[in-house]
């Protein structure tokens, strides 16, 4: 065995043999190369002063050379048929130019420098890449080598050329395993990759449909010729992710602002994008990761919501809140006595009747046709907006006071002729209104409110035109006449007990829903024997800063029945208690609340205060302590006329709720209004997030109810349910 070779040693004896050969072919090759240049050295100096000549014999070395090759002085001077051969560019595309002008961009620069360097004498890269790309678009990469030759009497660069062949790089869309290409594949976000120069070398499926571009399209294109990004708002360009992560070597975002647009169709989308660096082994940037999430959905909902929260759901004005904050606006701009603006203050009359003898439904049909009738008497310029029950606010922006009298007027004449008419009855409504005008002198929009309020007091209550532009003395008139009487009333009512609290029950939507509240206390004020509805007298109440008194007065009610056996509620479920904004203001109310469940006994379990959601945001900190406090002995705790307000959202995980309860406007057809559906939908995946359930109010049908149901609301209350009741006397 000894004396034999073997086939491997065999195979490495002919391996290092052809080594050897290619070596000596190599040094073979170089020296001829040095010769040459000494040569054509020798035959310069020999040739003296003979530019020309020497020129000559730097073109015929250059002919003779095999490889690709080329002379560059300050411009290319000539190029051999091997160089031409791998380039695809024609001779005369190429003499006459600077190399660094045929590269592609990102080498143009380092050629320049190469080239200049070579030129003055200075050292410089011993091998220089570059891509050149023909009239096709065909990109070639070649790697250079060059030697400095004196061609009759002055330097150029011969350029030796070796095309970089990727024969080890495997196709783009061959990059992954087989089962992580599956996995990339079947992403719902879409994903791009892009080398270092930023142009794309792969894209999943779903990139490929929210871009609109093919696969075989897009790749070897550049990222930033493919789409382009927007701010959605100003339609501001936005900065190209890729590029910026290339430049910066970190990860780069887009915010939900953004629009993608795809640059050959023009088709537009609303995305989140995210760009990371793909970074080689020795931590270069090889590449960019991008990451694409449609979010156009998730922006419709939000706009819609954002609707929702500005405008009255039921006649589509806008709501009181953002009347206010245009009123404010509007104020700022007639302080600076640039522009003078009116606001006007409606209220109208016998809008009771209607509720009371033909029900709700036919109330709110009539608001809707008087809010039309509105509308349609004002500017374009104007803003009209429900402020809350059969109350309206028209802003009439830069309008001189005999112009908005005037306005006011026909909106008078146009309600005055209308006629409603329901089932097998015409109802006659007007309405009362009064004017404010916003100068430089104007203090507050609160201020403005009330004076416009004060005014359309005193319009209630003179005859012929029911319109009054507001002096000084109608303020007091009004509250002489009108609040103060309230004021009175209230006073006896808390001192007498004319007070009196009304039950609504609470019911889980579907079977075997455990826990909850199981009714909610109201509280009415009885007046010469007819209960009269806290729309009535909650806004004296607040004006006077009663509220805190008055919710005193319904918690010791409430406790007191609980204690007595007048309210039975089943193990395991709560009374549900409102708590006003003033109250939750009110430090003192939180020790009043823990010194009555004290005295009377009742378990904390028992009892679920329902805040509104304005309420809360008003009073941050308060609310705050409030809740934490109680909720650490037991209370239970619901945000009421959720969705009111998106701020609501920010808050919700800063309080410990148990319950969010939904504005009843958001029940209004709820079986029929999309944009109803989708505030819920929303609504019921966010309550679900964060471990909060679900209570829907206004359930006045049994469609609303089916429909509440099939959603996954947790509870339901409205007069589908129960209508609210007064308190019956303990048995």
């Amino acid at each position: 065995m000894a004396g034999r070779m073997t086939v491997p040693v065999i195979a490495g004896l002919a391996f290092a043999i052809l080594a050897a050969v290619l070596a000596v072919a190599v040094m073979v090759q170089r020296r001829t190369l040095r010769r040459l240049v000494d040569e054509a050295e020798t035959e310069h100096q020999t040739a003296g002063r003979r530019a020309a000549a020497g020129a000559d014999v730097a073109h015929a070395m250059l002919a003779a050379l095999r490889e690709p090759a080329l002379l560059h002085g300050e411009r290319i001077e000539a190029v051999n048929e091997a160089f031409l051969g791998v380039v695809g560019i024609p001779a005369d595309q190429m003499l006459g130019r600077s190399l660094s002008d045929l590269v592609a961009t990102d080498y143009q620069e380092l050629m320049a420098l190469a080239v200049t360097r070579a030129l003055a004498g200075e050292p410089g890269p011993a091998l220089t890449e570059i891509e050149l790309s023909d009239s096709h678009g065909q990109i070639t990469r070649l790697e250079l080598t060059g030697t400095v030759l004196d061609s009759g009497g002055r330097r150029v660069v011969l350029f030796t050329a070796e095309e970089m062949l990727p024969h080890d790089e495997p196709a783009p869309q061959a990059l992954l395993p087989g089962r992580a290409q599956l996995a990339l594949e079947s992403l719902g976000e879409g994903l791009m990759t892009t080398d270092a120069h930023g142009r794309v070398d792969y894209l999943n499926r779903s990139a490929e449909t929210l871009t609109g571009i093919r696969r075989e399209e897009a790749l070897g294109q550049l990222f930033s010729a493919l789409l382009g990004f927007v701010d959605e708002h100003d339609r501001h360009p936005l900065a190209d992710p890729v590029q910026q992560c290339l430049t910066t070597g970190n990860r780069a975002t887009l915010g939900r602002r953004a629009l993608m647009i795809a640059r050959a169709t023009g088709n537009e989308l609303g995305i989140e994008a995210s760009a990371s660096p793909i970074r080689g082994q020795e931590g270069e940037v090889a590449g960019v990761a991008v990451i694409l999430h449609d979010v156009s959905e998730l922006r419709g909902l939000t706009q819609q919501m954002t609707y929702q929260a500005s405008h009255d759901a039921l006649t589509g004005l806008i709501n009181r809140r953002e009347f206010e904050r245009r009123l404010g606006e509007a104020l700022e701009v007639a302080r600076t006595g640039r522009q003078s603006h009116v606001m006007c203050y409606l209220d109208l009359d016998r809008f009771k009747a209607v509720n009371d003898t033909s029900g709700h439904l036919a109330g709110d049909n009539m608001l809707r046709e008087v809010a039309a009738l509105i509308r349609e008497a004002v500017r374009d310029s104007d803003t009209v907006a429900r402020l809350g029950g059969d109350e309206f606010g028209v802003l009439l922006v830069g309008c001189p006071l005999d112009k908005a009298r005037q306005i006011a007027d026909d909106i008078w004449r146009a309600i005055a002729e209308y006629r409603f008419v329901w089932k097998d009855r015409i109802f006659s409504v007007g309405v009362s209104l009064g004017l404010v005008e916003l100068t430089g002198e104007s203090n507050s929009f609160e201020e403005i409110m009330n004076a416009a309020d004060s005014a359309c007091y005193v319009a209630k209550r003179q005859s012929g035109s029911h319109v009054h532009v507001y002096s000084s003395h109608d303020e007091v008139l009004a509250r002489s006449r009108g609040e103060i009487h309230w004021l009175q009333r209230l006073q006896a009512a808390l001192r007498d007990g004319f007070f009196e609290l009304y039950m609504q029950p609470i019911e889980p939507a579907r079977a075997g829903t455990l826990g909850g509240p199981a009714m909610e206390v109201f509280v009415r004020l009885h007046d010469d024997g007819q209960p009269v509805a806290p729309a009535e007298f909650f806004p004296a109440a607040e004006r006077y800063r009663l509220m805190s008194l008055i919710d005193r007065w319904v918690l010791g009610a409430a406790l007191a029945a609980l204690t007595a056996g007048a309210i039975r509620i089943p193990a395991g479920r709560s009374l549900s208690i409102n708590v006003s904004s003033q109250t939750l203001a009110d430090p003192s109310f939180l020790e009043f609340v823990v010194e009555e469940l004290d005295r009377t006994g009742v378990a904390p379990q028992q009892i679920c205060f329902e805040v509104a959601e304005a309420s809360v945001i008003g009073n941050i900190e308060q609310a705050r302590r409030f809740i934490d406090v109680l909720h650490g002995m037991g209370c239970r705790f619901a945000l009421d006329d959720f969705g009111t307000d998106l701020g609501g959202f920010a808050n919700l995980k800063q309080l410990p709720m148990d319950y969010l309860k939904l504005d009843g406007s958001f029940m209004r057809d709820l079986a029929r209004d999309s944009v109803n559906q989708a505030m819920v939908t929303a609504v019921i995946g966010m309550a679900r997030t964060l471990k909060f359930r679900l209570i829907a109010e206004q359930v006045e049908d049994l469609t609303a109810l089916e429909a509440a149901r099939a959603m996954g609301i947790d509870f339901v209350q409205g007069h589908a349910i129960g209508r609210p009741r007064p308190l019956a006397p303990a048995a």
